[in-house]
């Protein structure tokens, strides 16, 4: 294999350009030239890519984001749009793809593989949603700006005797709000994966009270419900005076944390030397502090759950 590409596809996560730097360098050193897609499969379709060495991906390790691009593209769902991505690899002599992304980005690689484009997948998401790895990409940096804000809403929060409600990312994945609510030690923590009951929320944070406990702090995934409304509820149910944070994109960005850029290194190194061993259709995870090889079938065909006994151990330390 003489040519590789490299791509970063869906949402942004702290940790993408770790990879491809560490992709780029590792591929280099085994002689392989290396070109970057910029913007996604958009970019891929419009044949918008440049040639990368070494230097191209200087002092970028330490940035959040991805200095590619990426962007959402409607057109690559069609068949003409993939085989017009395809053609364009093609033109080029590319042979293989590294593609850093969540779950959409990681089957649209797989449909690719099906016009005879070899890829390894990388799991670039905050979400922490992919199977077949204990950590993705940015995760734990995510993790770590919500328990910035978190600990910082505690100030408050104590200093007024308060209920905040601090509403992080995560619409079908809760690992994001039960992560961080775990470490930051808040009394509740709502996520899509357990349902809950909006009076027995307003019970226990009365028990709390009764209990001597002067605030509290309630963790929401977006996915759960609206920390808007689930205030205003314990407002008017409860008599406690409440604030509601929504952190938003915040979540996305920032420099990522070393955990997020030794993760990348690692996981682009083996996915390169799985493409010069003519590896294709897999994604490298992360498993026991290890890199393995996850078929792509499982990656994007199987869900993730939440840990049951990190949810178990929140609830016991909420008392």
């Amino acid at each position: 294999m003489k040519k590789i590409a490299v791509i970063t596809s869906g949402g942004d996560s702290p940790g993408m350009n770790a990879a491809i730097r560490a992709a780029v360098r590792v591929a280099l050193a085994q002689g392989v030239e290396v070109w970057g897609i910029r913007n996604g499969y958009a970019g891929m379709i419009a044949d918008d890519m440049i040639r990368l060495d070494s230097r191209s991906v200087g002092d970028i390790i330490q940035k959040g984001g991805t200095f590619l691009g990426t962007a959402r593209s409607e057109e690559f769902k069609t068949l003409t749009g993939r085989q017009k991505a395809a053609e364009n690899l093609h033109s080029r002599g590319i042979e293989g793809l590294i593609v850093t992304g969540g779950d959409g980005s990681l089957t649209g690689a797989k449909l690719l593989s099906e016009l005879g484009i070899k890829f390894v997948g990388l799991p670039g998401t905050i979400d922490n949603d992919i199977w077949g790895t204990d950590f993705t990409i940015g995760f734990d940096t995510a993790v770590n700006t919500a328990l910035d804000a978190i600990n910082k809403l505690r100030d408050t929060a104590s200093s007024h005797g308060r209920v905040i409600l601090v509403e992080v990312m995560g619409r079908h994945c809760g690992w994001i709000a039960l992560t961080a609510g775990l470490a930051g030690g808040a009394e509740i923590i709502l996520v899509p994966e357990e349902p809950f009951n909006q009076e027995d929320i307003s019970k226990k944070l009365l028990e709390s009270r009764a209990k001597g406990k002067q605030y509290s702090i309630i963790v929401v995934a977006e996915g759960a419900g609206s920390a808007l409304e689930l205030g205003q509820y314990i407002r008017a149910n409860s008599g406690l005076e409440t604030r509601v944070s929504v952190l938003g994109h915040i979540q996305r960005g920032g420099a990522p944390t070393a955990f997020d850029r030794l993760l990348a290194s690692r996981l682009a190194e083996t996915a390169v030397r799985a493409l010069m061993a003519g590896k294709t259709d897999i994604m490298i995870g992360f498993r026991n502090n290890q890199c393995v090889e996850v078929p792509i079938a499982d990656a994007v065909g199987k869900k993730k759950e939440i840990d049951p006994e990190l949810y178990r151990l929140a609830d016991v330390l909420s008392k």
